[in-house]
């Protein structure tokens, strides 16, 4: 080897040095929230403003999570924002394929209008609908219940959901709708046997976009849902602060809580939203 091609390899060994030292420097930048969030919920009030702020805690105030658990009502609230999620999610995904697949595959007049009209969605702010929605809920009669937050996330979950979902069904060969036609099956017998198996990757990646915005919505859950018994994890987790003094561990403990189901998601689902997005990048 000579002198001009050690130059060059040792160019690129910099080059993976610094490449590796910037991401590894971003992802203990995105880990220290988290690993804050947990020492955070195992300390005393005196620990947590000054004393020990970043460090693990001298003792380990376990009791915290029984606090929350028990004191603060996080099982009951637990359960409103899993039944909420899962729900929303249901009528998300079967609205949004279903939306697209007759936008996309079936010729009808009006349906890019119809498009069209779904994408003026994306540029509604959730939160500017907060009086329209809480009068038509009041006159529904739907206000202190779970479909006062379910109908609501739907709603404004089913404009990217058709966005992600006309991407992919527009990768989909018409010939297969073609060949199905051939083989005896209807416009449904196409949609449920042809068109939903191939859809996997898109109802995967709607399923968790709308479970991350639905899970973690707090002004919704505030405005519409007054009872405890009702009430979801980002407004149990609110209640816990006292009127004059609050304890701040059990927060923490609560948040830790809450923060779960969406670490369970993300372990194991990431690979399948890398999977969407470069199946979504792919034409042909």
């Amino acid at each position: 080897m000579n002198s001009q091609d050690t130059i060059v390899t040792r160019k690129r060994d910099w080059k993976k040095i610094v490449v590796y030292a910037i991401l590894i420097f971003w992802a203990l930048v995105s880990i220290f929230p988290v690993y804050w969030m947990l020492t955070f919920s195992l300390k005393t009030n005196s620990e947590i403003f000054g004393e020990n702020v970043v460090g693990l805690p001298r003792e380990w105030v376990w009791s915290n999570y029984t606090k929350a658990l028990h004191t603060g009502n996080m099982p009951r609230y637990f359960l409103n924002s899993l039944i909420v999620a899962i729900l929303t999610i249901i009528i998300t995904l079967i609205a949004s394929v279903m939306a697209t697949y007759a936008m996309t595959r079936l010729h009808w007049k009006g349906r890019k209008r119809m498009n069209s009209f779904f994408m003026l969605g994306l540029t509604i702010p959730i939160h500017a609908s907060i009086v329209p929605l809480y009068t038509t809920l009041a006159k529904l009669k739907l206000l202190d219940t779970l479909w006062a937050l379910i109908i609501p996330y739907s709603a404004f979950s089913l404009a990217m959901g058709i966005l992600v979902c006309t991407g992919f069904m527009g990768d989909i060969p018409y010939d297969l709708d073609e060949a199905a036609f051939l083989d005896g099956c209807g416009v449904w017998g196409t949609f449920f046997r042809v068109i939903a198996p191939l859809m996997t990757p898109a109802v995967s990646t709607v399923g968790i976009y709308t479970f991350l915005q639905c899970w973690n919505e707090l002004m919704f859950a505030n405005i519409f849902v007054n009872s405890d018994k009702w009430r979801t994890l980002p407004v149990g987790v609110q209640s816990l602060s006292g009127q004059y003094t609050t304890d701040w561990g059990p927060i923490g403990a609560a948040l830790s809580i809450a923060t779960i189901p969406t670490l369970i998601v993300y372990i194991f689902l990431s690979k399948r939203i890398q999977e969407s997005f470069i199946a979504g990048a792919v034409k042909g």
